[in-house]
């Protein structure tokens, strides 16, 4: 029984992680392939490191395991936040099939602080200045 666990549990995590290496390559812009890879990566090495655990019952390496999972469940989207919003500011154009940019606008450079009413917006803020126009701005 504990056979067929790990089978499924290391197939769901390595496929998990293909995924998330698919995503690299069809997601058109920065900021879904960041979120892509960070969801589904995070799941697949979570998922090799439970198969990890069971497979190796001593404390050592199910509480390495279990740390490092906690670890980047803790981390990872933290990071990617962080990551998402240095590359918003630095002006990483959106995919053209952007809808909404929710942040234009918000952010003011002075106080590098997002405002968080909408009633504060610039006049001149518009939700196009920073989508794609072309193939070539995504990569």
């Amino acid at each position: 029984m504990i056979e067929i666990i790990l089978a499924i549990l290391s197939t769901v995590g390595a496929l998990s992680i293909l995924f998330a290496s698919i995503g690299i390559l069809r997601m058109p812009d920065f900021y879904l392939r960041l979120s892509v890879t960070v969801k589904a990566s995070t799941l697949g090495v979570g998922l090799l490191l439970i198969c990890a655990a069971i497979m190796f019952p001593d404390v050592s390496v199910t509480t390495k395991a279990i740390a490092i999972i906690f670890f980047l469940i803790i981390t990872a989207p933290v990071a990617a936040h962080m990551i998402g919003r240095a590359a918003y500011f630095t002006d990483t154009p959106l995919w053209k099939g952007t809808i909404v940019d929710e942040l234009n606008g918000m952010y003011n450079e002075e106080t590098h602080e997002l405002e968080s009413n909408p009633d504060n917006l610039p006049p001149d803020a518009d939700n196009e200045s920073n989508i794609a126009t072309t193939e070539e701005e995504t990569k």
